[in-house]
Order: C-alpha cells, then structure tokens, then sequence
C-alpha cells in the first residue's frame, strides 16, 4: 500500500505529463509569430492631412559614419502612395526651419536623376523609375506594403544642370518608390551643414489639391550592421 506522499508525487508526476502532451499538441503545424514578423523599417511614416498621398520610408540613405559634408549632396529614399482614384503631383523641395534647430540640415535643391518624370497628370504612363504597386487585400482595399531595403553606397549626384526638379506624378491608385539602387534616383543637393547619423533633412511636400505645403523632416538611416572597427595603432613610448 502507497503512502499518501507517494501517491501525490505520481499525480503530481502525471499532471505534468499531460500538461506537456497537450502543449506539444498545440504547437503542432503552426508557425511561431516571431517567424513572420519582418525587419522595421528605420524611415519616416507620414502622410497627407487627407490621407490622400501616404509617404512611406523616407529618410536619407545612409552612407558611412561620418555622414554628408556641408554643401555636399545626399541621397533619399521613400515611396509615395496615391490613394486617390485621380492622378495627383507631388512637389519635393527644401528650406531652412523659421527657427534654427541643431541637427536639423536643408538643402538648396531636391532633383531627380536617372530619367524623366511625369510633369502633368496622365492616368496611364508611371512616373518613371517607380515602382507600381496596388497590392490588393481581401474586401478590395489596396493596401501598400514597403519591404525594406539593404543599405548600399549612394551614388553621387550629377552636375546641378542634369538634375529636375522633384515633381513626381502619381497614376490614380498607384505608387512610385524610390531606392538607391533604382535607376531613377532623389538627390539633396547643396547640403547647409554637415549631414550625419543623428541629424535629419528639412524637406517640404506641396501635393496637387491641397493647398497647405507638408513640411517634414527626413531622418538618417540606420544602418542594418555596425561599422566595422579597424585595429587601433598604440603608439610605443619610450
């Protein structure tokens, strides 16, 4: 015959026995939620006080530590969502804030590069070097999705006289995206200060049928891997 504490050991035994069964049950076939969760996205959310246009991952693209020198040229990156079934124009410029912040840079001219843009709406051709997206969820609401993207070395901006102005013309429900290694690319030119880590660019949106211009400010790209650590040199004394 059992004593009384043996008997609850085996039950105590059992109990998390089964608790462990019904776990590994629960588990079975399915994907924890960490898998599906993507790498953020260091870039600026924002969009129109309408909601019309949405700008997703803007900020300027990272290029080394020590950043963009003081009129030097930087390079963006965003992507532009038209939610709107008619063509709609935005406008990209840049201007120093009323009040001089500390770390806040403008520049003298935002360009493009790598292609003409559509300067007037047209419902069928895209602005060129975007990328068209209209990925449509269940219930017909397009939603956009911005994947992002590994940081590369920008490229350098060309002479001021090759660059156009940043007016992209979005097609009804459409999006143009604008990535480092895209063949039609966003320079700031003309930096104000020193462009590093930590400091953003003063950036302004003047959007077609809305009168109020979007002023916001872009920030600098993290960089997905830490800068590499060259060996110090210890100089010998004697």
């Amino acid at each position: 015959m059992r004593s009384l504490g043996t008997r609850r050991v085996a039950l105590a035994a059992g109990a998390a026995t089964v608790a462990a069964m019904a776990l590994g049950g629960c588990s079975a076939g399915q994907v924890a939620e960490t898998a599906l969760l993507q790498s953020p996205i260091s870039g600026l959310n924002t969009q129109s006080p309408d909601g019309r246009v949405l700008i997703r991952n803007l900020q300027v693209v990272y290029n080394d530590p020590e950043g963009y020198p003081a009129n030097g040229d930087a390079s963006l990156e965003m992507a532009l969502f038209n939610q709107t079934t008619e063509p709609v124009t935005v406008l990209i410029s840049s201007k120093p804030l009323q009040n001089e912040t500390e770390g806040i840079v403008s520049a003298r001219q935002i360009g493009l590069t790598g292609g003409a843009a559509a300067a007037s709406p047209s419902p069928n051709p895209e602005p060129s070097g975007s990328r068209p997206s209209t990925d449509e969820q269940p219930g017909g609401v397009n939603q956009p999705s911005v994947q992002p993207s590994l940081p590369s070395a920008p490229a350098s901006a060309p002479a001021a006289e090759a660059l156009q102005p940043a007016r992209i013309t979005l097609p009804p429900l459409s999006s143009a995206t604008f990535l480092p290694e895209d063949d039609q690319k966003v320079f700031a030119t003309g930096l104000s200060d020193e462009l590093k880590p930590g400091n953003s660019l003063s950036l302004v949106f003047e959007i077609s049928g809305y009168s109020q211009p979007l002023e916001i400010q872009a920030p600098f790209a993290i960089p997905l891997s830490p800068a590499s650590r060259a060996p110090v040199e210890v100089e010998e004394q004697e």
